[in-house]
């Protein structure tokens, strides 16, 4: 059954040492795309496990959201993870600590097929509905001594900001707001955003002077990266600017459309075989676009990058490749290594997450006679990108 959050909501509470922003992404796999659009914003995944009998099962079964949303969270980057064990109180589960011990475990070992380091990541028993062990240590749960939920997303460690790089916001929604204007909403990914600064937005040629900035419906100055912003920009139709954009600063590095883009990509739950023309879903950022794969240059072996063949006639499941691919709709992203937000891929067809990846390059729209020397210096670099998209494996 699908829960109430299509869309993802955000609230903000504060521990005794951090102020935390929930992005709540929904859990059914008909949003699946607002659901990236939701993990591409997180620093750490709270991964809400349901232990009650049968919704547990079918989570985890290999069509279950509990191992795509695991497999996204990695491949969006979320490297630190809190896994919340959750309706312990459920008839069917009545605080049972077997019934703990054999989901910790099942969920660790796919855990760490898909890269993360399982040791860090703690597994805690709660009742949401009762709010057992979130806060406080819990009296039904005499068997467990870790941290409480609280307690976990307190050990977390803020990740390094990107503050001294050029601005990009990946927008996820627009409004138009009586009295301000049109008001585009997203999250900092790097650079700072600041008031009269003029904002530009690729794919579109849209530039305007930002008038205000908000974080959590309070005003400030200036945002910085990890920062959910809603900012007033002058004179723009709502209708101009929609998820999937990015917004930059106009006079320093501004973001730009591409026309196509190489990207190093390991497909992970394909059932057929891939060739030249295949045209999937690219899930960037915010931004949800079909790309066609134009030309594969190179199978590569995904532990080691090594070249296995080129120009292979056709890839298939766990194979890596190099791929060229032509976005079909106007679409901004950037190379991996400049901005590593806007440089990760889901890829999704037939209605799963297929395949995921890195972009190794990019030609800006009018640039397509851009030389390839951009992509050879990059390949040096293959084998340190290669570890991040790599272990993002399915087995």
């Amino acid at each position: 059954e699908r829960g109430i959050s299509i869309d993802i909501s955000l609230w903000q509470f504060e521990s005794p040492k951090y102020a935390f922003t929930v992005i709540d992404a929904p859990g059914h796999r008909d949003f699946v795309k607002n659901m990236i659009t939701g993990a591409s914003q997180a620093d750490v995944a709270l991964l809400i496990v349901d232990a009650s009998q049968g919704a547990y099962e079918s989570g985890i079964s290999k069509e279950g959201q509990t191992r795509e949303h695991a497999l996204l969270a990695y491949t969006l980057a979320v490297k630190q993870m809190v896994v919340a064990v959750n309706k312990m109180d459920c008839s069917s589960v009545n605080y049972d600590q077997g019934r703990y011990l054999e989901i910790k475990s099942e969920v660790s070992s796919y855990l760490k097929t898909v890269g993360y380091d399982v040791s860090k990541i703690p597994f805690i028993p709660i009742s949401g509905w009762e709010g057992e062990n979130m806060v406080e240590k819990s009296v039904h749960l005499p068997w467990y001594d870790g941290p409480t939920l609280l307690g976990a997303l307190d050990g977390v460690k803020p990740p390094e900001r990107h503050t001294d790089s050029p601005l990009r916001i990946p927008v996820q929604d627009v409004y138009k707001i009586g009295g301000i204007g049109t008001v585009p909403v997203g999250r900092v990914e790097t650079g700072i955003l600041k008031t009269g600064i003029n904002a530009a937005f690729a794919p579109t040629d849209v530039v305007a002077e930002v008038m205000s900035v908000e974080v959590h419906h309070k005003n400030v100055e200036s945002a910085g990266p990890g920062d959910n912003v809603g900012f007033s920009v002058k004179n723009v139709p709502v209708k101009s600017l929609r998820r999937g954009c990015v917004a930059s600063n106009a006079d320093d590095h501004p973001a730009i459309g591409v026309s196509s883009f190489k990207g190093h990509v390991i497909l992970i739950n394909h059932p057929g075989v891939v060739s030249n023309g295949y045209c999937p879903v690219i899930d960037c950022h915010t931004a949800h676009v079909a790309c066609s794969w134009t030309d594969i240059t190179e199978r590569l072996d995904r532990r080691t990058g090594e070249v296995l063949e080129t120009d292979p006639k056709s890839v298939k499941n766990g194979d890596a490749c190099i791929v060229e691919m032509k976005p079909t709709k106007p679409f901004c992203v950037e190379s991996f290594s400049d901005f590593p937000p806007l440089g990760r891929f889901a890829i999704r067809d037939m209605k799963q997450t297929v395949g995921v990846g890195i972009i190794k390059s990019i030609t800006a729209v009018g640039d397509e006679s851009e030389s390839e020397e951009e992509s050879e210096s990059d390949s040096e670099s293959d084998s340190e990108s290669n570890s991040d998209s790599e272990s993002s494996e399915s087995e």
